[in-house]
């Protein structure tokens, strides 16, 4: 049930005029909200981990949005999507505009790791590396790199494919975060 209730009050503005503006607020129920502490965002365009992200966030009764472009829309998947514009970082201000403290990320994107991790929100990649402020520097500067000789020509061999070991490395450490957060 929600229920909007506005109030005027006088506010005073930098530029040291008084206006009035409206506050609503929004009143819910506790019986019809289950209100969840921790969510799984996760870049989902590229993501080779998917099902184990959902498995393991249903055992631990965790929330989990699967974020996507509308240019990878899928109707087979029974798990929480949104999906996005096909712009070039859609997928990553979602997930920063939408993630909070506490929150866990799993993408393989340096740029949106960096920006979350000073947040104290979790990161990992789908390879299992669990992403640290403390070395944040240091993967941003060798990213750096790589585009500067992608912009020269010098182009290196890529990823290589993923594992069943890598896998079992992901699912290792999410697990261990998981676990971590919700005191088991």
């Amino acid at each position: 049930m929600y229920s909007l209730l506005s109030r005027r009050e006088s506010t005073k503005f930098g530029d040291g005029h008084r206006r009035r503006s409206r506050i609503f607020e929004k009143h819910v129920e506790k019986e019809t909200y289950a209100r969840r502490d921790l969510t799984i965002f996760v870049d989902a365009d590229a993501c080779p981990v998917k099902q184990e992200i959902f498995s393991l966030a249903r055992q631990y009764n965790v929330e989990s949005v699967f974020v996507s472009s509308y240019s990878h829309f899928s109707h087979d998947q029974p798990m929480q999507w949104v999906y996005v514009d096909a712009e070039k970082e859609a997928v990553d201000l979602y997930i920063v505009n939408h993630a909070k403290a506490g929150d866990v990320v799993v993408t393989q994107d340096v740029g949106l790791a960096s920006m979350l991790v000073h947040r104290n929100i979790y990161v990992v990649s789908p390879r299992g590396n669990v992403y640290t402020e403390e070395e944040m520097g240091h993967r941003l500067y060798v990213r750096y790199l790589h585009a500067k000789q992608r912009r020269q020509g010098v182009y290196a061999k890529g990823m290589k494919r993923f594992s069943a070991e890598e896998r079992q490395t992901f699912r290792k450490s999410f697990e261990k975060i998981l676990s971590k957060l919700a005191g088991k």
